[in-house]
């Protein structure tokens, strides 16, 4: 999703995007395509992503991807490697962030001049949660301040064409809300009946979530979408 918005994103700007994806023959993972994508590529955005919540397939996906992509970027002469990472990913000690901690840290000790963008989590993410369960949705407590995807696409082409800032000021939305609320409002401005099970994750991780490590840590850019917008211009749908 947020892939498809970048490339979108950079287009209406006036630049040439060139796709690194498996569905076009390149692997992050192996590096197959990877040289002949980025030849004559000026900066490269990474929003690649892996669906888990394990530790160990996150830190395997992100080294391996992350790896391959510094290197073949050093060889071609990328001039700026953009990251998008998440805000909070070094003080909530989760599965899947583990994996973008250790991205981050081969950027930061990489051959090519970066800027890693920490980002809230999306307004988009609530449509993704009631895609699992029946009748009941079981949602996460945790606390964030959610942004439209769109904008953080926006802020990562703009990241891209400027000179590598290193990490940069953590992106959020204009709001501070709980998951388990924007998924009521989501289901009710879909016509459903289906009930919201808040759940807090057990031990340390789910203190962290519902205590507010997801929110940003000091001033930084701040969306301007709200989520109720989101849904009205979505139309209801998600999309």
């Amino acid at each position: 999703m947020i892939g498809k918005m970048v490339v979108d994103t950079a287009r209406e700007a006036g630049h040439v995007p060139v796709v690194i994806a498996r569905s076009v023959g390149v692997d992050l993972v192996t590096g197959t395509g990877l040289d002949a994508a980025l030849r004559k590529v000026d900066a490269v955005v990474d929003v690649s992503n892996v669906t888990t919540t394990r530790r160990r397939v996150s830190v395997e996906f992100f080294g391996r991807a992350t790896r391959q992509l510094l290197q073949a970027g050093g060889r071609k002469g990328v001039r700026h490697h953009v990251v998008l990472s998440v805000v909070g990913v070094d003080r909530v000690d989760f599965g899947y962030y583990a994996g973008k901690r250790r991205q981050e840290e081969l950027v930061l000790g990489g051959p090519v001049p970066f800027s890693v963008l920490r980002a809230t989590q999306f307004h988009e993410f609530a449509a993704q949660v009631i895609q699992r369960g029946s009748f009941v949705v079981p949602v996460p407590r945790m606390r964030s301040r959610p942004i439209a995807a769109r904008e953080v696409a926006r802020a990562l082409v703009e990241l891209a064409v400027r000179a590598p800032v290193g990490l940069a000021p953590e992106l959020a939305g204009p709001q501070e809300l709980d998951m388990p609320e924007m998924v009521r409002r989501l289901l009710r401005a879909r016509g459903s009946r289906r009930v919201v099970l808040p759940v807090r994750l057990p031990g340390e991780v789910g203190r962290q979530l519902a205590g507010g490590g997801l929110l940003p840590a000091g001033p930084g850019p701040r969306g301007t979408e709200t989520f109720e917008e989101w849904i009205e211009r979505t139309g209801r749908s998600g999309r």
